[in-house]
């Protein structure tokens, strides 16, 4: 999963050669030589991960989607507190929630067939257990707890009821719905493919089955939302060896390409910010995965030019720490916003969520030099 910093692949997959795009800079300012003394800029922003032998497109992904995720849950924030929040910022963050999340699901699918060839099912089911269940019954408690004891600053009302929605209805609370859909559609599609023996076919038909369904039981999202995106999840693990198959990683890190699926991407999006919304700001199913798909296609295009370039090397230390600052991101964003607004004085938009960001990002645990 893009959160799963722990058991991340950090060999190559099977069908893939070590890209060279991957190795370090190491003339870059930030990263430290190897056998040298770090620097504080290294240390303070855990940059020694650039040195590693990982995917630095998958990496880039996740830094991608998390600065997304981050961007979304700071609007809403300042959108409680009665904030005046210009119109293109909130239509941004529309166009970022059409493809972010089937994002995460499809990179989380990639790696699923080389982590079933490499672990049993019950120990696999363990580590997803570890990974993403026990965090987020972890992190919920204490992000609700406090939201509770400290309702005088916070922009959330909170109860003793909202305990309760921890073990049916997660998307009340925050962020968080995240994890419990990711597992369960994780053991949902483990299941269906180890004892079933579900073909590819199956699994997509099943996939589309589940996100037809998704709406009709809302109000338990424990279930609806892995049923919603089932289907990018068994999209990633079918797609997966296209990802590492030399000729389609050629075509996906070419200029070209990202030129081409630019114009696309924008007129999808405008498209989609023009789609008719239910009560619950859905847009109709359709329409929405066509154009998450390809948000998500424009993703990779862009990750694998990133990673051909050797830019903006930030997002991949993000990406590396995706899990951190998921679990932690809200909280850190509440303490931010209270400080700027009511002790600062700060009320315009623009400059909070440009200060917010990285100060968050600074504060997560995990980033003072250690890795997950």
């Amino acid at each position: 999963m893009p959160l799963q910093n722990k058991n991340m692949q950090n060999k190559a997959h099977p069908n893939q050669a070590e890209p060279s795009q991957a190795q370090p800079n190491l003339a870059q300012p930030g990263v430290a030589l190897p056998g040298a003394k770090k620097t504080w800029l290294a240390k303070a922003f855990n940059t020694s991960v650039l040195e590693k032998s990982r995917l630095a497109w998958v990496d880039y992904l996740r830094g991608i989607a998390i600065v997304l995720v981050v961007y979304r849950h700071v609007l809403l924030g300042l959108q409680r507190g009665d904030l005046a929040i210009p119109v293109a910022l909130v239509n941004a963050n529309m166009i970022f929630y059409s493809f972010r999340m089937p994002l995460f699901f499809i990179l989380s699918g990639i790696f699923i067939s080389s982590s079933i060839a490499k672990r049993p099912l019950k120990k696999l089911i363990y580590i997803k257990f570890e990974n993403l269940l026990y965090p987020y019954l972890i992190w919920v408690f204490i992000q609700v707890t406090l939201q509770i004891l400290l309702s005088r600053y916070t922009n959330t009302e909170r109860t003793l009821r909202d305990y309760t929605f921890i073990l049916y209805d997660p998307k009340l609370l925050d962020q968080f719905w995240y994890l419990p859909a990711l597992f369960n559609a994780t053991i949902a599609y483990l299941l269906i493919k180890t004892k079933l023996h579900a073909p590819n076919w199956l699994q997509l038909i099943l996939g589309l089955v589940f996100y037809l369904l998704s709406p009709h039981i809302h109000q338990f999202s424990m279930l609806s939302d892995w049923m919603k995106f089932y289907i990018f999840f068994a999209l990633g693990d079918i797609m997966s060896v296209q990802f590492f198959n030399p000729r389609s990683q050629s075509f996906l890190k070419s200029p070209w390409t990202l030129l081409l699926i630019t114009p696309i991407f924008v007129l999808t999006q405008i498209y989609y910010l023009h789609l008719p919304r239910d009560p619950y700001g859905e847009v109709p199913q359709i329409p929405f995965l066509l154009i998450a798909l390809i948000g998500c296609l424009s993703m990779f295009v862009l990750s694998f030019r990133l990673q051909s370039l050797n830019i903006l090397r930030f997002l991949r230390v993000l990406g590396f720490h995706s899990l951190f600052i998921y679990v932690m991101h809200v909280l850190v964003a509440a303490f931010v916003r209270v400080l700027l607004t009511k002790y600062f004085g700060l009320h315009n938009a623009e400059i909070l969520l440009m200060l917010r960001q990285p100060i968050r990002a600074i504060s997560r645990k995990g980033i003072w030099g250690t890795s997950p």
